[in-house]
């Protein structure tokens, strides 16, 4: 079946912290350690909204199999136009272009919105994340060395950056 993509509803955050708590338990690709539980999932979701910023859901066969939302960037107010977006995707469902789907829908949502400049941050190594951020055209602006500690080992943080404004969806 095809993935269906949508926004994103409070009712989702059970099967959002199912995939997200995956990534915590088992990855580096989020410096969280503990589980969230989806009361916290919930509260995440309406803070998104609150800032008019999308947070869509991939469906497929009714099950929650991938989700993408864009965040504030920073506080200050000159920030207003930058946010960073984020992806993640249930592991049995990897390299089957949900990331794909998602940002083919997150970034021209943000672009209509007036986000000039979208940012991802990528806990390294990850081709396939690099791999997926550079389809959209997200070029790689900073490398932070050994910034997070995870699984008794320093990660790397990668950030690549994309100007919606520039007509490049």
């Amino acid at each position: 079946m095809d993935n269906i993509i949508r926004n994103a509803a409070p009712a989702d955050a059970a099967g959002i912290a199912e995939i997200y708590n995956h990534h915590i338990r088992e990855t580096i690709i989020t410096f969280e350690e503990k589980p969230v539980i989806p009361s916290e999932v919930t509260q995440r979701i309406q803070n998104v909204l609150s800032l008019a910023l999308p947070w869509l859901i991939a469906e497929s066969d009714d099950d929650i199999v991938g989700y993408a939302y864009a965040g504030k960037w920073k506080e200050r107010s000159a920030y207003r136009f930058a946010v960073e977006v984020t992806v993640y995707v249930c592991p049995e469902h990897l390299g089957h272009g949900i990331g794909a789907d998602l940002y083919n829908r997150l970034l021209p949502a943000l672009k209509t919105a007036g986000i000039h400049t979208a940012m991802g941050g990528i806990a390294l190594p990850n081709p396939q994340s690099i791999a997926l951020h550079e389809k959209f055209g997200m070029q790689k602006v900073a490398h932070f060395k050994e910034v997070g500690f995870k699984f008794n080992r320093w990660v790397d943080v990668g950030y690549w950056q994309v100007c919606l404004g520039e007509g490049k969806l």
